[in-house]
């Protein structure tokens, strides 16, 4: 699910008129940045950085790097990639919400479904803030959520249970594409894979390491069961995971 998608599931939910009030002067509010990319992570650091009341007290790059950033410093934010290595966004935010409940979670994602926008808030997640809008949304969402609301398809949101119930509404309606579990870089990969791509073509294309492109792969093989390049490659294409060439 992209921006436009995200805003409209996220229409006829209850949003506040009030403006969105700052941060205390004095008192900044305390991030963790979480993103496998480094370059996110410093474009987002230096965003947040250039703005008063905002102070970024740490970085993760990984899930189970997350767990441990959060835990240790207590932020008031969490901002947490969906997609990383070693544990997913949605279980390492399960595994915090356990431990340290006070976290406020906002999930920054590339593309997200309906299902898993549901599921996050479920699990504790404050916002959802699309990728290719942190320019526009990412500290309004931020001064949203510790303010006590919520931030959802671009949007202040006061009433979370009319939002679940919106979401909920959609997602029956317009059922979700079944991917196996895949995430969208992988279903990047697999594409590639089904058009001949080699490693090195991969890793070039994304501008990813080839170590990595290996790492997506084993992880495709063992969600889908499968266990070489032919076999991924016949499975993505009956059961239609990937465009056809």
């Amino acid at each position: 699910m992209r921006s436009k998608d995200l805003q409209k599931s996220a229409n006829g939910t209850t949003t506040a008129s009030r403006p969105v009030p700052r941060p205390v002067s004095g008192v900044p509010v305390r991030l963790v940045v979480a993103d496998d990319h480094p370059v996110v992570r410093f474009g987002v650091k230096n965003m947040l950085m250039s703005e008063p009341g905002f102070e970024v007290v740490a970085e993760a790059e990984d899930g189970d790097d997350a767990i441990t950033m959060a835990l240790e410093y207590e932020p008031d934010v969490l901002l947490l990639d969906l997609q990383m290595p070693r544990l997913p966004g949605l279980e390492a935010m399960r595994a915090i919400m356990s431990k340290s409940p006070r976290v406020k979670i906002i999930l920054l994602t590339s593309t997200i479904s309906t299902q898993q926008i549901i599921e996050a808030l479920q699990i504790g997640a404050r916002g959802i803030v699309l990728k290719d809008s942190v320019a526009g949304d990412l500290t309004e969402s931020i001064r949203a959520v510790t303010t006590g609301d919520y931030w959802i398809g671009g949007e202040r949101v006061v009433n979370l249970l009319q939002a679940l119930h919106g979401l909920m509404a959609q997602a029956a309606v317009v059922p979700e594409k079944k991917t196996f579990g895949l995430t969208p870089r992988e279903l990047e990969v697999v594409q590639c894979i089904v058009e001949g791509c080699s490693n090195k073509d991969i890793a070039k294309q994304f501008n990813i390491s080839e170590e990595t492109v290996k790492r997506h792969l084993s992880n495709t093989f063992d969600k889908t069961g499968v266990s070489t390049r032919l076999e991924l490659a016949l499975f993505a294409i009956s059961h239609k995971l990937v465009e056809p060439i």
